[in-house]
């Protein structure tokens, strides 16, 4: 049985195992000792097992017990059932043979019956067949009576053509049964009557008297005749393209005052004068069943495009630049007042999605009018960019600057590189269509500026001979520096990047756009490379500190001739050695130079070259002290050799000593940079060292008066 309707009996609490451990659908032998052989033994099993086995047996006898006598009654159930279904056999296989002739009957009468009824149909449809063959007889003698009548007028014609609408519907009934000749003569009368009605509407479009009613009556007879599109094909073959026969053509470019813009005023001219009647009519008057008419579209710009492409080829070229801008904005302009005059956006959806229309805007050759761009744009920032940083690079020192002028820059590179940005999106170059490709030019302009940059940064200043004045009177001024390009570079950067919003500005003005989506990606990309800019500054910053050590330290190490200037001399320390003036003396002349045209950022560039000065000028004054003392030492143990030698009392040397007036000159130097430091405005406590330094000579200075004392 299975496990839903019987269970296994439990076992004895006693046992090692329990009932459910049988009933695991993954029981496994092995596991089942395993596991148990942790509580009991194997005997202990054994014998575990025996006991439940025995129980397992007198469960299974109690189960047989229990359904035994509803086994024995289903077996004297079942006696004598192969006869009874031996006596059901013979009845049911004569219904079967019964059921089977009505179903036969069923179907052959169905199969009379659909045979009957088709042929029912077919002679209905060859009656109705031969009732439209009468009515085309009638119908088209009707229709030629009233086509041959001398003068046909619009209710003639509208006639007509409710009488051919007709004729043309019984003919769809009748077409197998029509004689050649009887469809030849319909066809006949449907070209005399569209004839007819082609004469009325030319008649109304060229007449000057107000015809409105006539012209409305005149393409409703087209709706009814299901004509729009022959309507639309005439208007465009004998209205439009006759009026633009002597309007599109070659010379018309070449020879007008304006061009291409006054053929396209003429064009539009037209639509005003020629065409304004019809374009009105179709515009406010309801007289369309199934669809409109368009033929602003599908008449007068199909066939305008058209004579356009085969005449005026020439004016898709953009090997010219400029004359391919020109005419590219005239077309636009062009473009968009026809799609100003489109009264409904069903009209303006069908000029959009005209195949010449898409046709004309795919002519122009964006692509390759932007690759012109770019070598002109991208090649004049080359041109400057490729060029090795020297003298010639600044176009004007800073100094010569007004300090609130954010517009003029002192390198060529800086100043050319603006002047592309802002050339990128100056009438005549910039096409709203190529947003994506200018933007990306924009990019990589200032892409290649910053390269520049840390090309200059790790160039060698290559000096360019200083002229010759030809008046010995007149003294040619020093050319620039290295130094000087540096802070030039920094200045034209921060005037780059503070003025790189405004760009976004005059895109945003030069589009109209107002899709905020596309003006917060502008300003992401371009705040990012203005990141990318303003974290060039300390670049320059470092250069312009290692700059000026270059200039200032060298002098500094000349702290070590001081011992040699006193050594046996009578000189006395008055001033300032001039090592110190010389060193500080660049810093001064830079501070003096820069501070009203970058106060800000020479103070902080002062600051870090007198942070690296004061550790260097320390470790300098240190040594010397150090080896002065030991000098000191040195001598005065020799001293008291010699006397004890000699017998003589050793005594203290009165005055100064040639390694006083050392210190005495180290203190003066050292309070010379401290309060030179002063003097640009710097805090001295933010000078790494300089603390440690006056420290250490006032100790040195103090510790010998103390010492003689």
């Amino acid at each position: 049985m299975s496990e839903n309707n019987f269970t296994l009996p439990p076992a004895p609490s006693d046992l090692c195992f329990t009932a459910e451990d049988f009933m695991a659908l993954d029981f496994d032998v092995d596991n089942f000792l395993h596991e148990h052989r942790k509580n009991a033994s194997l005997e202990t099993m054994r014998d575990d097992l025996g006991v439940y086995l025995k129980i397992l047996r007198s469960a299974m006898i109690e189960l047989i017990n229990k359904d035994y006598a509803d086994f024995v009654n289903l077996s004297k159930d079942l006696i004598g059932l192969d006869k009874v279904i031996n006596h059901l056999q013979a009845p049911l296989g004569q219904l079967r043979e019964e059921v089977m002739q009505i179903c036969q009957t069923l179907d052959t009468a169905t199969e009379d019956m659909e045979n009957g009824l088709k042929e029912h149909q077919r002679i209905r449809d060859l009656k109705q067949s031969m009732h439209s063959l009468g009515r085309v007889y009638k119908s088209a003698s009707k229709l030629k009576l009233i086509l041959e009548s001398h003068v046909i007028k619009l209710d003639i014609l509208e006639r007509a053509a409710t009488e051919f609408n007709q004729l043309r519907f019984h003919m769809t009934r009748c077409k197998d049964y029509m004689s050649e000749d009887l469809k030849k003569n319909c066809e006949n009368l449907e070209i005399q009557l569209l004839d007819s009605l082609d004469s009325q509407l030319l008649l109304c479009i060229k007449s000057n008297h107000n015809c409105t009613d006539n012209l409305i009556c005149c393409l409703r007879i087209y709706v009814t005749l299901d004509k729009i599109d022959k309507a639309e094909h005439l208007v465009r073959k004998k209205i439009v393209g006759v009026l633009i026969e002597d309007i599109i053509v070659e010379k018309n470019i070449n020879n007008e005052l304006l061009g291409l813009q006054e053929l396209y005023q003429k064009l539009l001219k037209l639509l005003d004068v020629e065409l304004k009647k019809l374009l009105e009519v179709t515009f406010h008057s309801n007289i369309t069943t199934a669809r409109n008419f368009n033929f602003l579209v599908n008449s007068f710009w199909s066939e305008v495009e058209e004579k356009i492409e085969l005449r005026l080829k020439q004016i898709f070229a953009p090997g010219n630049p400029d004359l391919f801008y020109k005419r590219y904005t005239e077309s636009l302009e062009f473009i968009n007042k026809l799609q100003e005059k489109c009264k409904n956006n069903d009209n303006l959806a069908q000029l959009k999605c005209h195949p010449l229309f898409i046709q004309f805007i795919k002519k122009w050759n964006l692509p390759v009018y932007f690759q012109i761009r770019f070598q002109e744009i991208a090649g004049s920032v080359e041109q400057v960019l490729c060029h090795h940083v020297s003298q010639g690079s600044i176009k004007i020192n800073v100094t010569n600057l007004d300090p609130t002028d954010t517009d003029t820059f002192s390198l060529y590179g800086s100043e050319t590189t603006w002047d592309c940005l802002m050339k990128t999106w100056s009438e005549g170059i910039f096409i709203s269509q190529l947003l994506h490709q200018f933007w990306k030019l924009n990019l990589q302009i200032l892409s290649r500026y910053r390269t520049w940059i840390s090309d200059a940064l790790k160039q060698s200043w290559i000096k360019e001979p200083r002229p010759v004045a030809m008046n010995s009177n007149i003294i040619n001024p020093e050319p620039p520096n290295r130094l000087e390009f540096l802070v030039c570079l920094y200045t034209d950067l921060e005037k780059i990047s503070k003025k790189l919003p405004t760009l976004l500005d005059v895109v945003v003005r030069k589009l109209s756009i107002s899709e905020t989506k596309i003006i917060t990606l502008l300003k992401e990309s371009l705040d990012d490379m203005k990141t990318n800019l303003l974290s060039d500054l300390p670049k320059i910053t470092e250069e312009i500190v290692q700059e000026l050590l270059a200039n200032s330290s060298p002098e500094l190490k000349k702290v070590s001739d001081i011992p040699r200037s006193y050594r046996r001399t009578n000189r006395e320390p008055t001033e300032p050695c001039a090592y110190i003036k010389n060193a500080l003396g660049v810093l001064v002349e830079f501070h003096s130079t820069y501070q009203n045209i970058v106060p800000g950022a020479v103070i902080h560039w002062l600051q870090l070259t007198l942070s690296l000065l004061s550790e260097q000028y320390y470790s300098s004054v240190k040594n010397v002290l150090e080896s002065v003392q030991k000098t000191e030492e040195s001598l005065r143990r020799l001293k008291i050799h010699r006397d004890k030698s000699s017998k003589i009392p050793t005594t203290e040397t009165q005055g100064v000593t040639d390694d006083d007036k050392i210190r005495i000159q180290l203190e003066k130097d050292v309070l010379y940079f401290a309060d030179t430091v002063n003097t640009f405005n710097i805090d001295r406590y933010i000078i790494k060292d300089l603390e440690k330094l006056t420290e250490v000579v006032d100790a040195a200075v103090k510790s010998r008066n103390e010492s003689k004392s």
